[in-house]
């Protein structure tokens, strides 16, 4: 059986210790073992790492371009490959994984363009005959831990900027599918990235420590559960480290009776079981206001039954299964609290058995009306196909709603009134805003975060937030004297005069 190896120093690493198994989705077997590393991988991958920085953080920026622009040509060539590597272990469809490398490939696009972002700035003449400038340079060594959900956009959001702007990287994808790092590594080399700037160390809970306590790494980025964004966030600023940590959410979508709810209805779907609902980014809950809701939820049922489950390399599929037989078991039992706690299920997804894949992690959509706020499924981060509707009468309950939960990453309004759209995004404490877009991930020139405990810390992903991440400023404040001109030193705190 296949072996997923590390990749450092610019090569497949020997497997030594223990494996993992990684399964198909689509039929439950298992399909390849991936090593499981901890603390002497991680530090062969630092020290290549850092032996690697010494050459690349001195490179030109042009270098640096011409590496970026064949590496994002190397993702258009192999997205369909890519494409089906990670639905094979992942289980979403073929057509959604070639849109995350889509999105991930935007992050490169950029990162082709950082000389004018990494541009500093000039001051002539801030005292008699000085000058101040500055100038950004990068940490070092950096790190990113990383989700099943999206195995190469996520990672993709992090080590184009941090290599672009001259660090060089080690990252520790998720454990249940590891190929798609392993592939962009392979890419990196093809494009003429220098052995050891790029790094992959595979594993669980051990791999994770070792990277937030070895002394070697500046920085590390994460993206996953709050909980879990909490623990990386602490261990690794008590090690001294800058951390960016994104963590869990529950995304609303708003519908006021003006909106056109074929339309809402649609995106809405869409947006809650799309990628089985294991996005950070999902629709969660559909919020109706007023007179929308019984026509709302009416077509909401009618576009769940409606949805194509299966594998997802097959022609048609809209939703494919989920990572585990353990996400299959948590789904379910959320949806039959729910029902217990007085949730009215008009779509129930549970027990879904396709045609030929019977083993396979599938469960179906489900759609749950009359939810409160003090409901689980309302409370809890269910990632699955699990859609939610809570009624309010006025837009201003909605914000309301919103607001009062802990989460803050994404949410959408639907609607034909600019100014109610204007209230809504100056009103919702949320990151993340789409008005007629369910799923507002933004471009790569803007950053990605939410807010409370979507967001742990002060550090979104990419965009010029990701350039300030991954660099630190200098200032130089510079004085040229004449030849032989003597000027005093004074002892005093220095003026401009």
């Amino acid at each position: 059986m296949k072996t997923i190896q590390h990749w450092i120093d610019g090569a497949a690493a020997p497997v030594q210790g223990d494996t993992a198994p990684v399964f198909n989705p689509a039929t439950g077997a298992e399909q390849a073992r991936v090593a499981l590393g901890g603390g002497a991988e991680v530090d062969a991958a630092v020290q290549a790492a850092a032996r690697a920085f010494e050459t690349w953080s001195e490179s030109s920026v042009s270098q640096r371009t011409q590496v970026m622009f064949a590496f994002r040509q190397l993702l258009v060539e192999h997205e369909e490959e890519l494409g089906r590597i990670i639905s094979a272990e992942h289980g979403k469809t073929v057509d959604d994984a070639r849109g995350e490398i889509v999105r991930g490939r935007e992050v490169v696009e950029y990162a082709c363009g950082l000389g004018d972002v990494l541009k500093g700035s000039f001051s002539d003449q801030v005292s008699r005959g000085v000058d101040v400038h500055n100038f950004r340079q990068p940490l070092g060594v950096v790190a990113g831990i990383t989700p099943f959900n999206f195995p190469a956009m996520v990672p993709l959001w992090m080590h184009p900027i941090a290599i672009a702007t001259g660090n060089t990287f080690v990252l520790k994808p998720s454990e249940r599918d590891p190929s798609a790092a392993q592939f962009v590594a392979e890419l990196y080399k093809k494009a003429g990235l220098p052995d050891g700037v790029f790094n992959v160390v595979h594993g669980g809970k051990d791999a994770v420590d070792a990277i937030l306590g070895h002394s070697g790494i500046e920085a590390v980025s994460f993206v996953g559960s709050t909980p879990i964004a909490r623990y990386v966030h602490e261990q690794a600023t008590k090690a001294g480290k800058r951390v960016q940590a994104l963590g869990g959410a529950k995304n609303h979508a708003v519908v006021l009776p003006d909106a056109d709810l074929e339309f809402a209805a649609n995106h809405i779907t869409a947006g809650a079981y799309g990628s089985a609902g294991e996005r950070c980014m999902a629709v969660s809950v559909a919020v109706a206001v007023g007179e929308a809701a019984d026509s709302l939820v009416e077509i909401l049922e009618r576009k769940a039954r409606e949805v194509r489950v299966g594998p997802g390399d097959a022609e048609g599929t809209e939703m494919g299964p989920l990572i585990t037989e353990s996400a299959v078991e948590r789904v379910e039992n959320g949806v039959a609290t729910a029902a217990a706690q007085g949730a009215t299920v008009l779509v129930d997804g549970r027990g879904l058995k396709v045609d030929n894949h019977e083993n396979g992690f599938f469960t179906g959509p489900s759609l749950l009306d009359h939810v409160s706020a003090e409901m689980d499924a309302y409370k809890d981060e269910l990632f699955g196909p699990v859609l939610a509707v809570v009624r309010v009468d006025t837009l201003d309950e909605a914000i309301a709603l919103i607001n009062a939960n802990p989460y803050g990453n994404g949410t959408a309004l639907f609607t034909d009134s600019g100014e109610a759209a204007r209230r809504f995004q100056r009103g919702v404490k949320v990151g993340m805003i789409g008005v007629n877009v369910p799923v507002p991930v933004p471009m790569s020139y803007y950053s990605f975060g939410g807010w409370n405990d979507s967001l742990i810390g002060d550090s979104p992903v990419h965009g010029e937030e990701g350039v300030r991440f991954y660099t630190r400023p200098k200032v130089v404040t510079t004085r040229w004297p004449q030849p032989r001109q003597q000027t005093a030193a004074g002892f005093s705190f220095p003026t401009s005069h």
